[in-house]
């Protein structure tokens, strides 16, 4: 009898033995993103990976694959939906071709008269947007995945050309590389867009399938060697000053990860979100600095003036008038669904953009900081106002 018990009290401690020794086996996670693994997007994703792995102490590791690794860029969230991947690491805008609403997921689609950066995050953790980007995606999409944000990346740039752009005419027959609602806003305006991959843009200029490209801007324009292609830049853009990339997981293998790892993978795309943040801006202006000291910028930079006149969106017999481009903005943008198919129209501001434009770079490669007064055109003055 004694023996007995001995045997069953060694075969249950060994079994416990075994159960721990199971239950220390680390899961794994295969992710892919949209971007290549030489963008800094793509040290968002691993920064991401890195921090799950020593927050859990080793029992939840994420393996992070760039495009085109299991699936093409594109189809990374269909890929989760079927659980081809166990999830992706992306960005919403590229989904408004299933539902335009997923450009709420970005930040917003208002462009200069949106949220900002940190308007976006309280309306995402505090103000309901978390809740409604799972009914989007769930119910609305019919999409098996779990929402998170965890990259931001704005303000963008305006884009790169290969020709001045001096006024809206200006557009019309280039072929652009453009994404999300502002392809939209562009085509109104003459230009022909495609969307298309980060990691196909360069490839398709230097086979002439495009004439310009908007990307993200700064840094993230630079790794892809935008100026080796395209002569002409301007920043900022009015279309992204805030936007948020996305991870996405799996329905399924969500709800099999322990409430622990579940915590985990939120408090470490909180973390990421609010530390690229800083670090994004901040290798913009290493990456900056250097460029400049190399003179590897483009020989026409320019950008859009800090400031517009006390007589905003008015013209000189003080009647109200609208830029096209801002026109066909705010009409994209305005019309929020209501429950019930109703739609409300929301006021956004038109602005025209005058003021300075700064001239970048000067005949001897370095910046001089020189500006030069940009009037309407019909006024006294010199050069033709910017057209955004």
């Amino acid at each position: 009898m004694r023996h007995s018990i001995r045997s069953l009290v060694a075969l249950g401690c060994a079994a416990a033995l075994a159960g721990g020794v199971h239950a220390q086996q680390p899961v794994t996670l295969k992710m892919q993103a949209t971007w290549p693994a030489s963008l800094t997007l793509y040290d968002n994703f691993t920064f991401f990976a890195d921090r799950v792995s020593k927050i859990s102490g080793g029992t939840l590791k994420i393996d992070a694959m760039p495009a085109g690794q299991v699936v093409p860029a594109f189809e990374v969230l269909d890929a989760t939906h079927k659980k081809v991947l166990d999830g992706a690491h992306s960005w919403s805008g590229y989904w408004v071709g299933k539902n335009k609403t997923a450009i709420l997921m970005t930040g917003g689609p208002g462009g200069t008269f949106g949220m900002d950066m940190i308007d976006a995050l309280g309306w995402m953790q505090n103000g309901g947007g978390l809740e409604l980007a799972q009914e989007f995606f769930q119910k609305e999409l019919k999409l098996n995945i779990q929402w998170f944000p965890i990259l931001p990346s704005g303000p963008q740039a305006f884009g790169w050309f290969k020709r001045p752009i001096k006024n809206l005419a200006d557009f019309k027959g280039m072929k652009c590389r453009q994404t999300g609602m502002a392809a939209e806003v562009f085509q109104r305006m003459g230009m022909q867009t495609v969307n298309m991959p980060g990691g196909e843009i360069i490839p398709s200029a230097q086979r002439g399938v495009i004439d310009c490209a908007e990307w993200v801007g700064g840094v993230e324009d630079l790794r892809l060697g935008f100026q080796n292609v395209w002569k002409y830049h301007y920043t900022p853009g009015v279309h992204e000053n805030v936007t948020i990339g996305e991870i996405v997981l799996n329905g399924d293998v969500w709800k099999s990860l322990s409430p622990t790892h579940q915590e985990i993978i939120k408090s470490a795309a909180n973390e990421t979100f609010l530390v690229w943040w800083a670090k994004w801006q901040r290798q913009n202006a290493d990456q900056g600095a250097a460029g400049e000291a190399r003179g590897s910028y483009p020989a026409h930079a320019a950008r859009h003036p800090d400031r517009v006149p006390e007589n905003l969106g008015h013209d000189r017999q003080g009647g109200r008038r609208e830029e096209p481009v801002l026109q066909e903005s705010a009409r994209l943008a305005a019309g929020v669904r209501q429950p019930g198919g109703a739609r409300q129209a929301l006021h956004v501001p038109a602005v025209l953009v005058r003021g300075e434009l700064l001239l970048a770079r000067g005949a001897a490669g370095r910046y001089k900081g020189r500006r030069q007064k940009v009037t309407p055109r019909g006024e006294s003055g010199g050069g033709d106002p910017p057209p955004f």
